[in-house]
């Protein structure tokens, strides 16, 4: 089995409040990552973590489509909320990560990076000319590693100690990340220009 995590534990504090919560075509940014996860076929399975205003955050999703866990100690950063998904979704082979925080990263994206869950390497992630991004796909080899995760850096420093595969999926999607009420017009604007095209 293959699961599906998506990050959605932060305070948003650049953002000046709960991001995963700000509306973006009408919907909440939380709803567009859940979404793409829910629409790949291989994820049987969808683990969203909470944390800041975590009620609130559970209430923008459905729960029978979803499952939604608190991250006890999420002020941490992401590595407690990358460890309480792990731990949640333990039992499947391999897990697919992705950030609440990111509108435009696509179904095909996520499936792309299913697609290397056969493969020899421990690890996969997307790359966006050239800079590593998410999604993110983890095999159970690396779960321990995972536990043991500290601080803000999300499992960055492992998936590079364990030479994860990368694919290059710029052409496949957008990596733009809320983090600033800016970069939330600038979604706005994005997601304007593609109804226009």
């Amino acid at each position: 089995m293959i699961g599906g995590l998506v990050l959605a534990a932060g305070g948003g504090s650049r953002f000046g409040g709960p991001k995963q919560l700000a509306e973006l075509d009408g919907k909440p940014l939380v709803s567009h990552a859940v979404d793409a996860m829910l629409a790949v076929p291989a994820i049987e399975r969808v683990v969203v973590v909470v944390g800041a205003r975590g009620e609130e955050v559970a209430r923008a999703l459905d729960p029978e489509a979803v499952q939604v866990h608190f991250a006890e100690g999420w002020e941490e950063g992401m590595a407690a909320s990358l460890r309480a998904g792990i731990e949640v979704l333990e039992g499947c082979e391999a897990v697919i990560i992705t950030l609440a925080d990111q509108p435009f990263i696509t179904s095909q994206v996520i499936a792309a990076i299913v697609d290397h869950v056969d493969g020899r390497a421990p690890a996969a992630r997307a790359t966006y000319r050239g800079a590593p991004g998410h999604p993110v796909m983890i095999k159970r080899s690396l779960y321990e590693d995972v536990a043991r995760l500290r601080g803000d850096q999300g499992a960055r420093n492992l998936l590079d100690d364990v030479g994860a595969r990368t694919l290059e999926c710029g052409h496949l999607a957008n990596p733009l990340d809320v983090d600033t009420q800016t970069d939330l017009e600038l979604a706005r604007r994005e997601r304007v220009a593609r109804m226009e095209a």
